[in-house]
């Protein structure tokens, strides 16, 4: 019998992803009215060099662990208490210029005062355009009246509640709230899992996780025998990670949990 359901937060309740998207291209252009570079390049070329930024530094391993992804390097504060997150706050101010800069080099403009512009530019440009997918309201709605709500995200808290206040409709819909960053792992660990589990007081039976993620999603909840579901809307390629159910669109959940249910 399901009880509960475990969401993931980016890219399956809230749409990351096109939020980034839009923060680039309204930043990109100012780059382009300035210097008629193109924005598209821009932004490739900017996503280019804060990977390659992002990976070279002495905190990547913890947010590999944590899952925060370069891109929210490029926005977020991180004012947590943890000592990794107070070394990647120190780091960031540097590592958004420098990857702004980089970028506009290999666009042809060497211009580090325009550079540091624009890496302020992109942090007010994402806080402005916070998008959740047209679903999102109406399904948990609707699932709130017969299931218990967790929300499970990787990330810094200073960042992930950054989220959740820009979009703070969301919030009310969960009992629980649990960031990897806060808890000390992230998905896909088994532990993080087990935790949320325990703060609902229920078995890996009596719950159900929802992501879009196969390796964090996916693969953590497999780990504990827990039963998932991948929500997939692009159309991403499998991999050996195997979900219990895959869908398209979030209302696809009702038949599942209803199947479930029955048994």
């Amino acid at each position: 019998m399901i009880k509960a359901i475990f969401f993931d937060l980016d890219d399956t309740l809230l749409w990351d992803q096109k939020s980034v998207q839009e923060a680039f291209i309204t930043t990109c252009k100012l780059a382009e009215a300035e210097f008629g570079i193109d924005a598209n390049k821009l932004e490739e070329a900017v996503r280019h060099e804060a990977r390659e930024l992002y990976s070279s530094y002495e905190t990547y391993e913890f947010t590999q662990m944590i899952g925060i992804n370069p891109f929210e390097g490029l926005w977020g504060n991180f004012l947590d208490d943890e000592e990794n997150f107070k070394k990647m706050a120190a780091i960031v101010p540097t590592y958004r210029k420098e990857a702004w800069i980089r970028g506009l080099k290999a666009c042809g403009i060497d211009n580090s005062v325009f550079g540091a512009k624009l890496a302020e530019e992109f942090p007010a440009n994402r806080r402005k355009s916070p998008f959740v997918y047209d679903e999102t309201f109406s399904v948990l709605d609707k699932l709130k009246e017969d299931y218990r709500l967790l929300l499970l995200t990787n990330g810094s808290p200073d960042l992930q509640n950054t989220k959740l206040e820009i979009t703070p409709e969301l919030v009310p819909y969960f009992e629980q709230i649990i960031i990897s960053g806060a808890f000390g792992r992230g998905k896909p660990d088994p532990t993080i899992f087990e935790h949320a589990l325990e703060k609902m007081q229920l078995s890996k039976d009596e719950a159900i996780m929802v992501g879009d993620n196969l390796m964090t999603d996916i693969l953590g909840s497999s780990r504990i025998g827990m039963k998932n579901v991948w929500i997939n809307r692009h159309d991403k390629e499998r991999n050996e990670v195997v979900p219990t159910y895959e869908i398209t669109h979030l209302e696809e959940l009702y038949p599942i949990l209803d199947e479930l249910n029955k048994k």
